[in-house]
């Protein structure tokens, strides 16, 4: 490991945290590195810092305190280094394990499209978690906010993230526009226009399947009841299909014991309800209209129920299966609405990259929106914590802005490294000084006798509230 970064030395009162046997092993005073963020990133990492800081010492009475450590990326490493990512500022995220970041601004002008995607994909953070819950007090538009309380595992290396596409009239996009029409979809009737641009939509089995154990790993190890594996499926048969296919997979063949899927625990209720069922019976009330369907499909159904009960109807039956964790899935667009209507029916949500991007912020318009919504992204050995908005620059250095998002991606990275005390202490006076109502402008302007408060004051009184 080096001893500087960017021409910085380590602090000499701090250790790394270590990564071994797939367990972080985190000292009483770990070294984590942080980027302040551009624009409004100012403002809120210097009110998040000294909250971290309060909620540590309130916690442990000194017997443990973080060594932060600057990093660079953004426009302050461009003006400092001439680079929008330097290279020691990536070693420092990968050799000190886990840091912490304001928002960052996406470069003009070509070159790296997205700093936010380039540490992801540098680290191979491969899950995006956010998640997603009430805080009394919030504004909300919904009427109960209070029944939402989901974690949103989104894929993150994956999908037309990826980054692979072609221009309109490029050399590449002509090829690739060629060898679709003229070899892959010749003599069927689909074909691309010349005149499009081209992406590439990769999902892997790799990149599917070690996103849902991750999921699956958390609901299991937290309580939760559910995970709900979204897609498209029913239009994107060998991509977004795919993904819902092997996340079965996932659940089946690694956390059998634990978990159950919908269907079985369809057969295996019915069962429970009439022990006298047969086979073709209990297929008949899982498939509605089975008598209409063709002989191959219905021998499958038979053999489908058949498989179940042979196989886990001793461990899973008897009512057995309503304790273990459920694996389901929806189709997204009907999520979108379902966690609206009945956001209490989900718990822990696995997605592709681009469904997890738009449901994300959707859930967290319901309690709050941005401001006040936290997001990790994780990798084997590594995390990086964010806040989920953007730079906001209009705002900037005005101490104006809602340091919610850092605040509590902070409480999930406390929450991460074990140092759990410090974050419900966090949180609990978060949501007292919100009930208190002294709230950042995007709050006030909603909420009804609420006294306005800056950046810096909002954070000294969640301090205050410790």
């Amino acid at each position: 490991m080096q001893t500087t970064y960017n021409g910085l030395e380590l602090p000499q009162d701090g250790q790394p945290i270590e990564y071994k046997n797939g367990q972080f092993e985190v000292p009483d005073n770990p070294i984590i590195p942080f980027i302040e963020g551009d624009g409004t990133g100012r403002d809120i990492w210097k009110a998040a810092r000294r909250v971290f800081d309060a909620a540590v010492e309130k916690a442990y009475g000194g017997k443990r305190a973080i060594r932060w450590f600057e990093i660079f990326a953004g426009e302050k490493a461009f003006r400092q280094f001439n680079s929008w990512l330097p290279d020691d500022s990536v070693a420092a995220a990968r050799d000190l394990r886990v840091s912490i970041k304001g928002p960052l601004t996406t470069p003009v002008g070509g070159g790296i499209r997205s700093l936010n995607v380039a540490l992801r994909q540098l680290l191979d953070l491969y899950a995006c978690v956010r998640p997603v819950k009430y805080y009394q007090g919030v504004p909300s538009p919904v009427k109960h906010p209070e029944k939402m309380d989901i974690v949103i595992f989104r894929e993150n290396t994956e999908d037309v993230y990826a980054g692979i596409e072609f221009q309109e009239g490029s050399a590449e996009a002509g090829r690739l526009i060629d060898f679709l029409n003229n070899d892959l979809l010749k003599g069927g009737k689909k074909k691309v226009r010349a005149d499009s641009g081209v992406g590439i939509k990769p999902i892997s089995i790799f990149g599917s399947k070690r996103l849902v154990r991750s999921a699956i790993k958390f609901a299991l190890e937290t309580g939760r009841k559910s995970v709900t594996l979204v897609h498209k499926g029913n239009i994107q048969k060998f991509t977004e299909g795919a993904f819902r296919q092997w996340g079965y997979e996932v659940a089946v063949e690694e956390f059998r014991a634990a978990t159950v899927t919908e269907r079985e625990s369809w057969i295996l209720g019915n069962l429970d309800a009439r022990p006298g069922l047969t086979v073709e019976q209990n297929a008949a009330l899982i498939e509605p209209g089975l008598e209409f369907a063709s002989a191959d499909f219905r021998d499958s159904v038979y053999a489908e129920v058949s498989s179940v009960l042979d196989s886990i109807g001793q461990t899973h039956g008897h009512g057995a299966w309503k304790s273990k964790l459920l694996i389901n899935d929806r189709i997204a667009d009907s999520i979108f609405q379902q966690i609206i209507i009945r956001p209490e029916e989900h718990s822990v949500l696995a997605t592709t990259n681009l469904n997890g991007d738009y449901i994300s912020d959707a859930a967290a318009a319901q309690v709050g929106g941005l401001g006040i919504a936290p997001g990790a992204n994780i990798g084997d050995g590594y995390a990086v914590f964010e806040a989920t908005h953007g730079t906001a620059p209009k705002y900037a250095d005005k101490d104006m802005i809602n340091p919610g998002s850092l605040i509590l991606s902070g409480v999930m990275m406390l929450n991460f490294i074990g140092w759990k005390e410090a974050g419900r202490l966090i949180e609990q006076s978060l949501e007292k000084t919100i009930l208190q109502k002294f709230v950042t402008y995007d709050f006030e302007r909603q909420t009804a006798g609420a006294t306005k408060v800056g950046t810096s004051e909002f954070a000294t009184r969640i301090i205050g509230n410790l």
